[in-house]
């Protein structure tokens, strides 16, 4: 495995490959990796000829200074495990060769970015697509890995791709759960004791809305309402928000009449937690 650090050699590492005709396939992470990240990995594997995972914590996307100063930061177990799962380059650069002085350039995308975790975190998406983009013009994948556990950010990294015609495809891959339901973040090592035992809570809110769903409840707010009620009986978290939105567009819905999302954020005492289900009306 080949870690770099430097951008230029990156990019004729991965010039050198595809004029090989080798396909890459690439998972960009910020690291402290978990197993939902390390599924990423293995499904880059099966499916290229070579794997591409970068580590950076990228700090245009957090809107508050100290939750980029506490991120977890583990990078000699990060190499360790994605060179076990047959990774053949990490790309780890430093925050001054992303963002070097004077640096001026930002990918917006619209609409998609207005809501939700857009409303909660200012400046958060620009950040993410910012570094998504130059870490694709970096590492040059022909395809790309993201988790559903971020449902929000998937969806904006797909509209811009099609947008800005990147000949790349995007692959999403489900949510990894502890055997409890709780969905694999690297924030839910800020949660207490007594927290986790609460956390699965958001995982069967989500269910229970599913099931009411396939039971013949169709009105978003009736089932909105019994989701935050779930949540405020079940935990000690706010709730940010608890939405049923259409799956690509991820407008609010009043009737769920077809295909849906169900997304929710809450925050505990020192952790903030995102889940989400895609529901199918039949």
């Amino acid at each position: 495995m080949e870690i770099i650090h430097d951008v230029a050699k990156m990019q004729a590492r991965a010039e050198t490959l595809r004029q090989e005709g080798r396909r890459i396939g690439f998972v960009p992470t910020m690291g402290y990796l978990h197993e939902g990240h390390l599924s990423l990995v293995r499904a880059a594997r099966r499916e290229n000829h070579i794997v591409a995972v970068s580590i950076f914590v990228n700090p245009a996307q957090f809107d508050r200074q100290e939750d980029l100063q506490s991120y977890p930061v583990d990078f000699e177990g990060d190499h360790a495990q994605v060179k076990a799962e047959g990774a053949d380059l990490v790309f780890v650069p430093e925050r001054q060769i992303i963002y070097p002085p004077g640096y001026a350039t930002f990918v917006d995308v619209d609409r998609l970015t207005s809501r939700w975790e857009g409303a909660y975190r200012p400046g958060h998406f620009r950040g993410v697509t910012t570094v998504v983009t130059k870490l694709f013009n970096i590492v040059r994948p022909h395809r790309t890995y993201f988790g559903q556990k971020d449902y929000q950010q998937a969806c904006i990294v797909e509209r811009m791709v099609r947008d800005l015609d990147m000949d790349i495809e995007v692959v999403v891959l489900p949510t990894v759960r502890e055997p409890d339901g709780l969905a694999l973040s690297s924030r839910n090592v800020n949660l207490t004791p007594e927290e986790r035992r609460q956390a699965p809570m958001l995982y069967q809110t989500l269910c229970w809305a599913a099931e009411r769903i396939k039971g013949g409840e169709h009105n978003a707010r009736v089932l909105e309402e019994g989701m935050q009620r779930m949540i405020h009986e079940g935990t000690t978290a706010t709730i940010d928000y608890v939405a049923l939105c259409h799956p690509e567009t991820l407008e609010p819905l009043e009737q769920v009449a077809g295909p849906a999302v169900a997304l929710l954020a809450v925050r505990f005492s020192k952790a903030r937690l995102i889940d989400n289900l895609l529901i199918n009306v039949h």
